[in-house]
C-alpha cells in the first residue's frame, strides 16, 4: 500500500528537480488540503517556495505554521534561522529560535552557525568567541571551526596569542591550507618576535 505523504513529497521533489516548481507547489498544496496538519509535507512546501520559487516570505510563513503545529520541530527551526539570519531586520526572531535550538538540539554545527550569526549580524564578538569555543570543544578536529575562530580573533578581538594557537591547530589539521599559512606567516611577522613571543606595544606619552 502506497504512503500518500511519501508519494506527494517524492512527486514534488521530482517536479522541482525537473524545472517545474509550480507543479511541485500544486502537488504539495493539494495534499495539504486533505491533511493540513501534516508538517513533513508543509516543510517540503516551505523549502520548495524558498529555494525553487525564490519566494522567501511565503516559505517562512509555511515554516511558522509548522512551528505553530509543532513548536519543537527542529528541522523547521533550523531551516528558519538559516533564512532569517541573512537579514538584520530579523535579528530578534533569529536569536529567539537559536536560543531555543541551543536547548533542544545543541551540537557543534549549531554552535558554529550561531557564532557566525553573532559576529556578522549582532556584532557581539565576545559571545561569538564563546560559541566558537563550544563548537571546537565538541568537535576539535573540524578545521572550519578553527578557521572561523581565528578570523574572529585576528580581525575583531585582536587576540593574537589565541589566533596563533588556532592557526597552528588548523595547520596541523590542514597542512596545505594556503589561506591559513599566509595568515600565520603575516601574524608571526607583524605581532611576534624572533623567539615567538608577542611583541610589546610601545608606550605612547600623551
Amino acid at each position: 500500500m502506497k504512503d500518500p505523504e511519501y508519494e506527494a513529497v517524492s512527486k514534488a521533489k521530482r517536479q522541482a528537480e525537473s524545472g517545474n516548481p509550480n507543479g511541485a507547489v500544486n502537488t504539495l498544496e493539494s495534499f495539504l488540503e486533505t491533511d493540513p496538519h501534516n508538517t513533513k509535507v508543509r516543510m517540503q512546501l516551505a523549502r520548495t517556495l524558498v529555494y525553487d520559487m525564490k519566494d522567501v516570505e511565503t516559505g517562512l510563513l509555511q515554516m511558522d505554521i509548522v512551528l505553530d503545529l509543532e513548536p519543537d520541530n527542529i528541522d523547521a527551526m533550523k531551516a528558519a534561522v538559516t533564512i532569517l539570519a541573512k537579514n538584520k531586520k530579523n535579528n530578534k526572531r533569529t536569536v529567539e529560535i537559536y536560543e531555543k535550538l541551543l536547548i533542544v538540539s545543541p551540537d557543534a554545527d549549531l554552535y558554529n552557525a550561531y557564532a557566525i550569526f553573532l559576529r556578522i549580524q549582532m556584532i557581539d564578538f565576545k559571545k561569538s568567541a564563546l560559541y566558537y569555543e563550544k563548537a571546537i570543544s565538541s568537535e576539535p578536529r573540524r578545521p572550519e571551526y578553527h578557521q572561523n575562530y581565528s578570523v574572529l580573533l585576528l580581525n575583531d578581538l585582536k587576540d593574537y596569542k589565541k589566533a596563533k594557537d588556532e592557526l597552528e591547530i588548523l595547520l596541523r589539521l590542514e597542512p596545505k591550507n594556503e589561506s591559513a599559512k599566509k595568515n600565520y606567516e603575516l601574524l608571526m611577522k607583524k605581532k611576534f618576535d624572533s623567539k615567538g613571543n608577542l611583541k610589546k606595544r610601545p608606550f605612547i606619552h600623551r
